[in-house]
């Protein structure tokens, strides 16, 4: 039979997953006291995290102006640095010093991410229509809506990464940065629901991130402004609907053109093409505040999150075998699946990008020093201590399936690893577990204890004590933040 030479050109609605998050972000309203609290210490966090990485020249160089000497009328500001920049190149560099050294909060799922990274979008759109409006002598845009914003950022992020992986079929997990901030700051800019549902449709078709630098032997510095180029991404295209551009109802569902067909058709680990029918999202739950209010925070490590608890194992470990490092005959490292795929390499370790997601690299570090630091990924610290590679070279991975099914599982979500040492003489240390990172929901009591400190010491990188705990002062009092005006906020984090 011969083959048709048309198309049926009848324009579709838009796609359901495309309308479910328009009308979450226009109607849902935000009634969790749970949700804006975790959201005050998820801002402090993550601008405490933007903040160390000023201290890196490798982030640094990325940032500023796009041609020297550029000035913005109104622009938004960069925290931690003197730089006011158009809301997009603002969105880019706020999302690369948040993300850089891999220790803002993350999302483990099907998917995984780390949805602080749309706070890059968020606040640089926030302040320039917040500068703008004082301008025009109207009342600017409070905090309040940024916290808004950054929950439903989360629950876009977090929600489709529940049962969908990106990762399976080669996709980086920032297509959700792009497409979370999108709708947000579209809808911080009053969008109508037509341009809101036409921006997203422009999220999902505009070509998306492969993970080929997340992983060895490619694994590079791109996966750390990867989320900046993506949250800027999205301020754009949110840009391009407010302006009238037409969206793409099938954006998703379109036979052989749209997203689902085209990126989204290989699923399992050999890559076998799924069934027609089954190539659309799964959401198990409804869009509210649930991603927020489970939201992992990083605490005690700048490492890559599937790695925490091996680390707080290793740490533990240290004293029982600092002066035994000759003796260790092999380590047996248990995990999870996850885990396995994504972080456990061999080989040389080309750089500090490829070093923060080697799962057998971190944990050596932590055995050697009780500690694990930003700097312990560089070349020369690496250079310096063989033993980490000598380490690297007696341990053993292997998966224990109840941590696997327990890292998918909604009402536990753990994230365990466990360590032991063996020794020539055949003796060993205990077998140390740890199913629950303390940046987990499960330990939040010590947990933003330890969050306040990081911050403390992250901030103090860059400002004296007397600056920085009026800036957590700020970020923990709901009387203080939540009615200060953005511009108010954002000239607190100057230099």
């Amino acid at each position: 039979m011969p083959m048709s030479t048309t198309e049926t050109n009848i324009r579709p609605d838009y796609d359901d997953e495309i309308q479910a998050i328009a009308d979450y972000v226009r109607n849902t309203r935000i009634d969790s006291d749970l949700a804006f609290d975790t959201a005050r210490h998820c801002l402090l966090d993550t601008l405490g995290c933007g903040l160390l990485a000023l201290g890196y020249p490798e982030c640094t160089r990325h940032l500023g102006p796009r041609f020297s000497g550029m000035e913005i009328k109104h622009g938004a500001r960069v925290p931690g640095t003197e730089f006011e920049l158009d809301p997009e190149k603002a969105a880019w560099d706020i999302g690369c010093i948040i993300r850089w050294l891999d220790y803002n909060d993350t999302w483990l799922a099907a998917e995984w991410g780390h949805p602080s990274d749309n706070l890059g979008g968020i606040l640089a759109v926030a302040d320039f229509l917040s500068r703008r409006s004082v301008a025009k002598g109207v009342a600017p845009p409070t905090m309040r809506t940024v916290l808004e914003a950054m929950i439903k950022a989360h629950e876009i992020q977090g929600v489709l990464a529940l049962e969908n992986s990106f990762n399976r079929v080669g996709l980086d997990h920032v297509v959700l940065v792009k497409v979370a901030t999108t709708a947000v700051v579209a809808h911080m800019q009053g969008a109508t629901r037509e341009q809101l549902l036409s921006a997203i449709s422009h999220a999902w078709v505009d070509g998306q991130a492969l993970r080929t630098y997340r992983h060895a032997p490619n694994a590079g510095p791109r996966k750390s402004w990867a989320a900046g180029d993506a949250t800027a991404r999205g301020v754009r295209l949110a840009d391009i609907a407010l302006r009238g551009e037409p969206g793409i109802p099938g954006a998703l569902s379109a036979p052989q053109w749209g997203f689902y067909d085209v990126l989204f058709s290989k699923t399992n680990r050999d890559q076998a093409i799924k069934p027609e029918g089954e190539r659309r999202f799964r959401r198990p739950r409804e869009y509210g505040s649930y991603v927020m209010e489970n939201i992992l925070f990083k605490l005690s490590f700048p490492a890559e999150f599937h790695a925490q608890t091996a680390c707080e194992a290793a740490v533990t470990l240290h004293p029982q075998i600092r002066d035994r490092i000759d003796d260790i005959d092999r380590i047996a490292i248990t995990t999870h699946e996850s885990a396995i795929r994504i972080i456990s390499k061999t080989g040389n370790l080309a750089n500090p990008a490829d070093r923060d997601h080697c799962l057998q690299y971190m944990t050596a570090v932590a055995l050697l020093l009780g500690d694990l630091r930003a700097e312990h990924y560089a070349d020369d610290f690496h250079a310096d201590h063989p033993e980490i590679d000598r380490l690297r070279e007696r341990m053993e991975i292997s998966e224990d399936e109840r941590y696997t099914r327990d890292y998918l599982d909604p009402d536990k979500r753990s994230i365990a690893n466990a360590v032991q040492l063996f020794f020539k003489d055949g003796s060993s240390t205990d077998r140390i577990e740890v199913e629950y990172p303390i940046g987990h929901p499960r330990r939040r009591d010590e947990g933003i204890p330890a969050l306040l400190a990081k911050f403390r010491r992250n901030a103090g990188t860059r400002f004296d004590a007397h600056h920085y705990e009026a800036l957590e002062e700020i970020c923990t009092d709901p009387a203080q933040l939540d009615d200060m005006p953005v511009n108010d906020f954002m000239s607190q984090w100057k230099p």
